[in-house]
C-alpha cells in the first residue's frame, strides 16, 4: 500500500487506492455522536469513490516489454523485488490467459495491434518488413519506413539498399498504420490539452504504439535518442542534453554479471552455456559479458552489443522520465495523457540466447528492478493514484530447438532455411509447369510467404490460382512446413481451421504474399542460432496482461482474453470512444 501524509487530513483505503478526506473542523460546542461521524465518514468515502468512477486518470502508461513469454511471470516471480512487476501482480488484474489471435506474431504487428484494437488484415502492419509488390524490383520496406521524414538527432549515415543503392539512412513515421489508436482518440478527443508520447529503443515500438496524431515518438540509434520531421524538426533540449552526455559511450568495457548466486539461475533455466545460443560483437555463451563490442574502439559493433545489455532498458526509462517532467505529464487539469513505453533488450537477448537462459533471466530480473523505480518515479511526480498503467508484450518466443534435442525426448524440431524452401519451390515449379526463359524468376520468398511473379505467369499463360495451388503444394513437402494458404483461399469468405483464421487476421491484400506457410511446433526460420517468433502456437501468441490503477480491481482473471481487447479497454477507462475499427471486449 502506498500512502500520502497530508496536514489535517484522514488517510484511508478506498478499495485498494488511497484517498484523503479533510478532517472536519467543530465550532466550539458542537459535538458529534459516533453514529454521526460514521456516517459523515461513510458520505465521504462515497463521495470519494464516485469522484474516482467518474474521472478519467490523468495519466496512462502502457508498457510493452518485447518478447515476453506470459510463463515469465510465474517463472521468475520468486526472485522479482517489491515495486516492480509485483506491484502489479499484486494489486492490479493479472489476466493470465491473454493471447494475440493472429498467426504472424512479430514485433511490428504486436505493437501495431495493442492499442488499436485490430489485426494486420485492418491496420496493414503484417511483418517488420515486407515486399513492396512491385516488380521486378521488389523493395523491401520497413514498417515504420518513410523517406519523407528525415531523422532528427542522429549524424547522417549510409546503408546499402537491397538494391545495392548507397543512400541516407531512411526516416521513419507511422504512414503505414492504417488504423486509429488510442492515442489518436484521445488527441481528437482533447486536442493540445492532452499529450501523448511513444519511447522505446526500437522505432517501430514507439511509433506504432503511439499512433498518427501523437506529440512525439522517440527511440535510440547507435546510443543517441532520436525521432524524425514527422513529429518535429529538431530534438527538444532535454533530449539533446541527454545525447551529449554520453552516456552509453561511457559503459565501454563494462561487465554484465548476474544478479544473483549462478545457482538460482541453473535451479530455473538450466546450465549457462548451451548449444545453438549466440556468440558475436565481444559476447560470450556464458557470463560475464563484457561491452566493448569485440573492438577496441567504440564502432557499431558497440552500439548493437550496448543494445543486448539490460542497461538498454535503463536508458529508455530514463528517456521517459524525461517525458514526464519536461513535458508535464500527468499534470492536474482536465485532459488525461498517454505515454506508451517500449523495452526491447529482452527480445534481442531472447533471440540470442532463448527462453531458457541465464541471460534471459537476468534480463528481466533487472527489468523489474528499473520498472520499480520508474514506478516510484510516478509515484513522487504524478501520484500512482492518478495513473493507469498496463503492461504486456508483442509476442513471445520458441524454445531453441538444441534445448529440446537435448532432453533426448522424441519431440520434433528443427530449424528451416529460407534457401531449401526456396529450392524446393522452384524445382516443383519447374517440374510441373516447364522452366521460364530469360531468366525469370517464378517468385520472391518474404519470410515464409512468396509473392509470384506476373511475368512468370505471363510467360508460361498460366492463372495466379494454379501457381499458388502448386506452390503451397510444394512448401507442404518440406520438413518442418506445417500449412500453407493461398491469396484465392485467404480472400474466399469460407471459414477456415483454426490456424487459417490466425492466417486470414495476418492477411493484407495489397501487402501480403500469395502464399503463406506456417511451420509445425517447435521448428523455427532462423537458420544459424539462438530463436524467433512468428507463429499461432502458445508459446509465441501467450503474452502477459497486467493493468493496475483507479478503477481496476485486483485480482487473477482466468478466461482467455485478445489482445484486440487492450484498446477497447482503455479507451472505455478513459472515456473515450474505443478505435473505430477495433472489436474487441470491453474487459472490465
Amino acid at each position: 500500500m502506498i500512502s500520502f501524509a497530508g496536514r489535517r487530513r484522514v488517510t484511508f483505503e478506498y478499495g485498494r487506492f488511497i484517498s484523503r478526506v479533510p478532517v472536519l473542523n467543530r465550532s466550539p460546542g458542537m459535538t458529534f455522536s459516533p453514529r454521526w461521524r460514521s456516517c459523515l465518514l461513510s458520505l465521504c468515502l462515497l463521495a470519494a469513490g464516485r469522484v474516482r468512477a467518474e474521472l478519467p486518470p490523468r495519466l496512462v502508461v502502457v508498457i510493452s516489454i518485447d518478447q515476453m513469454r506470459a510463463d515469465y511471470l510465474d517463472r521468475f516471480r520468486p526472485q522479482f523485488g517489491p515495486g516492480g512487476f509485483n506491484l502489479l501482480l499484486e494489486q492490479g488484474a493479472n489476466f493470465a490467459d491473454a493471447h494475440y489471435r493472429h498467426a504472424i506474431t512479430k514485433t511490428g504487428p504486436g505493437h501495431a495491434t495493442m492499442l488499436t484494437g485490430v489485426h494486420a488484415n485492418l491496420h496493414g502492419i503484417i511483418g517488420n518488413e515486407w515486399l513492396l509488390r512491385e516488380w521486378p524490383a521488389l523493395e523491401q520496406v520497413n514498417c515504420v519506413e518513410d523517406r519523407a521524414a528525415p531523422l532528427v538527432g542522429l549524424l547522417p549515415q549510409t546503408v546499402r539498399s537491397p538494391g545495392g543503392v548507397v543512400e541516407s539512412k531512411a526516416g521513419r513515421s507511422p504512414r503505414h498504420l492504417l488504423a486509429s489508436t488510442v492515442g489518436d482518440q484521445l488527441k481528437l478527443r482533447y486536442g493540445a490539452r492532452a499529450k501523448v508520447f511513444g519511447v522505446a529503443d526500437k522505432d517501430r515500438a514507439a511509433i506504432l504504439m503511439a499512433g498518427k496524431l501523437a506529440d512525439g515518438a522517440y527511440w535510440t540509434e547507435s546510443g543517441r535518442v532520436v525521432t524524425s520531421t514527422y513529429y518535429r524538426p529538431q530534438l527538444p533540449d532535454y533530449f539533446t542534453a541527454l545525447n551529449a552526455e554520453q552516456r552509453v559511450e561511457k559503459m565501454f568495457g563494462r561487465e554484465w554479471t548476474r544478479l544473483l548466486d549462478p545457482k538460482i539461475y541453473e535451479a530455473v533455466q538450466g546450465p549457462d552455456e548451451a548449444a545453438g545460443e549466440y556468440e558475436g560483437i565481444g559476447l560470450t555463451r556464458i557470463f560475464p559479458k563484457r561491452l566493448d563490442g569485440g573492438q577496441k574502439t567504440i564502432g557499431k559493433d558497440y552500439y548493437e552489443a550496448f543494445d543486448d545489455m539490460p542497461w538498454d532498458n535503463d536508458l529508455v526509462a530514463d528517456m521517459a522520465r524525461e517525458l514526464v517532467v519536461h513535458e508535464q505529464l500527468g499534470a492536474a487539469d482536465d485532459a488525461p495523457d498517454l505515454l506508451a513505453i517500449g523495452f526491447s533488450q529482452t527480445d534481442r537477448i531472447g533471440h540470442a540466447y532463448g527462453p531458457d537462459s541465464h541471460e534471459v533471466m537476468d534480463s528481466f530480473l533487472r527489468l523489474d528492478r528499473t520498472l520499480a523505480e520508474l514506478f516510484h518515479f510516478l509515484d513522487e511526480k504524478v501520484g500512482l493514484q492518478h495513473c493507469v498503467i498496463v503492461l504486456t508484450a508483442d509476442h513471445g518466443a520458441a524454445p531453441m530447438p538444441e534445448r529440446i534435442q537435448a532432453t533426448g525426448r522424441d519431440l520434433a524440431t528443427g530449424r528451416v532455411k529460407g534457401a531449401d524452401l526456396d529450392a524446393l519451390v522452384v524445382a516443383a515449379l519447374d517440374a510441373r509447369f516447364g522452366p521460364l526463359a530469360n531468366d525469370e524468376r517464378w517468385a520472391a520468398r518474404d519470410g515464409l510467404g512468396y509473392h509470384l511473379n506476373p511475368a512468370a505467369l505471363a510467360q508460361k499463360q498460366l492463372a495466379a490460382a494454379v501457381v499458388e495451388a502448386a506452390v503451397r503444394e510444394a512448401l507442404l513437402a518440406a520438413p518442418g512446413i506445417a500449412t500453407a494458404y493461398t491469396r484465392t483461399r485467404l480472400l474466399d469468405p469460407a471459414p477456415l481451421d483454426a490456424i487459417g483464421e490466425a492466417v486470414r487476421l495476418s492477411f493484407y491484400a495489397p501487402r501480403s504474399p500469395d502464399v503463406i506457410a506456417v511451420l509445425k511446433p517447435y521448428f523455427i526460420d532462423r537458420a544459424a542460432n539462438g530463436t524467433t517468433h512468428g507463429t499461432p502456437y502458445d508459446y509465441d501468441n501467450h503474452v502477459p496482461l497486467l493493468w493496475w490503477g483507479a478503477g481496476i480491481k485486483a485480482g487473477v482473471h482466468t478466461e482467455r482474453v485478445g489482445m484486440d481487447d487492450l484498446a477497447p479497454t482503455l479507451a472505455h477507462l478513459l472515456h473515450l470512444p474505443a478505435p473505430p475499427q477495433a472489436a474487441g471486449r470491453i474487459l472490465f
